[in-house]
């Protein structure tokens, strides 16, 4: 007579009922899916990022519609990262369902998701946005009467420890051993290099150093107080609706007043295709500079 399975040990089935589940379907998913199948999405993004795969060569690849779909999973629940997103879309019954995938096949892999973004272009991304724009804006969820700009910091991907100096390449290790030998110290530890580089003011200057494969990042002070390699990451966004309408990624310099006609530019570039024109602007005050104020009173806003 058998006693069962060990304590502890989990005895996996070989089927199970779709029904047995439960509810597949998302309530909110279910209805963008629809919309986006009626609107023939798929076939959109799929003819816009044709010239990025081979005809025949090569594996089977990651289907555009379903990579912007993931996207769209990482804005929507704010996940930040491909390996969020991965995780969110393979622990969702309801997100394999939005991504055509069933309980049998597993969504890609984080990995995927980053080469498939490294291997389109960003037009390819831009025409997309649009495309979801005129969406919105049919559906009355886009007026463009009043813009909100906002931006925040990006975080790099390049390393602190890899930056070279600008006039002759020198990395920043091998500077501060020239700096330890000057000083009278013949074989610097890196003891000796740690504590010069402490008590060395003005650690870093955009103006002296650079990242060789990132040369448009800067040496920014972030939010929770780190110091990093970062770009400015800057939004135009319809106020009355909360839709983003454009983003640009520009450098840290000049501040706000410099980076905001960018933004600005790419909006109402954005709004006017889809039909819209923006009346008014809304910024917070590190954003009221005279030079500001007077190239917005310029475009008549």
């Amino acid at each position: 007579m058998a006693i069962g399975r060990m304590p502890g040990e989990r005895q996996q089935e070989l089927f199970i009922a779709a029904s047995a589940v439960g509810a597949l379907d998302n309530p909110f998913y279910a209805a963008l899916d629809k919309l986006l199948r009626e609107r023939g999405f798929d076939g959109f993004a799929e003819d816009t990022c044709r010239e990025f795969y081979a005809e025949r060569l090569g594996r089977p690849c990651l289907a555009p519609g379903v990579y912007f779909r993931m996207l769209m999973v990482g804005y929507l629940e704010g996940i930040g990262s491909d390996r969020g997103i991965a995780w969110r879309c393979r622990d969702s019954i309801s997100l394999r369902e939005f991504l055509g995938y069933g309980l049998a096949k597993s969504p890609p892999e984080h990995s995927t998701l980053s080469k498939t973004r490294k291997r389109l272009s960003l037009e390819a991304h831009g025409a997309v946005l649009g495309w979801v724009l005129g969406v919105l804006r049919e559906s009355g969820l886009v007026s463009g009467k009043t813009v909100g700009v906002d931006s925040t910091t990006l975080e790099a991907n390049a390393a602190m420890r890899a930056i070279v100096r600008r006039d002759d390449g020198t990395e920043y290790d091998a500077w501060l051993e020239q700096l330890a030998r000057a000083s009278g110290i013949e074989t610097p530890t890196r003891h000796d290099l740690a504590k010069m580089d402490r008590k060395r003011p003005k650690k870093g200057s955009d103006r002296e150093w650079k990242h060789p494969h990132d040369p448009q990042a800067r040496i920014t002070k972030m939010k929770d107080g780190r110091t990093r390699l970062a770009h400015k990451l800057e939004v135009g966004v319809d106020m009355e609706t909360g839709a983003v309408a454009a983003v640009t990624v520009q450098t840290m310099d000049g501040g706000d007043s410099a980076s905001m006609p960018v933004t600005l530019d790419e909006t109402e570039r954005r709004l006017a295709e889809v039909g819209a024109e923006p009346r008014e602007l809304v910024a917070d005050k590190g954003y009221h500079s005279n030079a500001t104020m007077t190239g917005v009173k310029e475009r008549g806003q």
